[in-house]
């Protein structure tokens, strides 16, 4: 596992619109964010997220000119980190960090991950919660997060 764990706002909002925060301390333990994605999601966080800026903010304003600046921020941040996994879901910012050399996974990936590692029984549940968001969640996205998690 990575030693840096940081999520982009969308996956707090969703984890936290169907009330499966608490899934990013079981996998991790603690979970950086920057102030920007604090900002964003817009409530008081539990103590095990910790607020950290990247160091030269020049990278931050080169990817706001494309991004938003929660990504953008958590992007610049994890440029600096030598082992990071970066929890982004939108598909800009995805490829940007993976232009980059950083490790992603998703909001899906972490809902796969915690049903692999025992943290929680079937991903279908949270798969149905999450249905009721606004999330895109394809039938093709849902077929392979069902794959992913042996519950096909």
């Amino acid at each position: 596992m990575q030693n840096v764990i940081i999520s982009d706002t969308s996956c707090l909002i969703l984890l936290d619109k169907i009330g499966e925060l608490d899934l990013l301390k079981k996998l991790f333990g603690e979970i950086i964010i920057t102030n920007e994605i604090a900002l964003e999601f817009k409530k008081d966080l539990p103590d095990w997220f910790i607020v950290k800026e990247p160091a030269n903010k020049t990278y931050q304003k080169i990817l706001e000119a494309s991004l938003d600046k929660g990504e953008a921020s958590a992007i610049a941040f994890a440029i600096e980190q030598e082992d990071c996994l970066l929890i982004i879901d939108d598909y800009k910012g995805r490829k940007y960090a993976e232009q980059l050399g950083i490790k992603i996974t998703g909001t899906l990936g972490i809902i796969v991950s915690a049903k692999l590692s025992g943290q929680i029984k079937s991903v279908k549940p949270i798969l149905n919660k999450i249905k009721k968001t606004d999330f895109r969640l394809t039938n093709e996205l849902e077929r392979r997060t069902l794959a992913k998690s042996n519950e096909e």
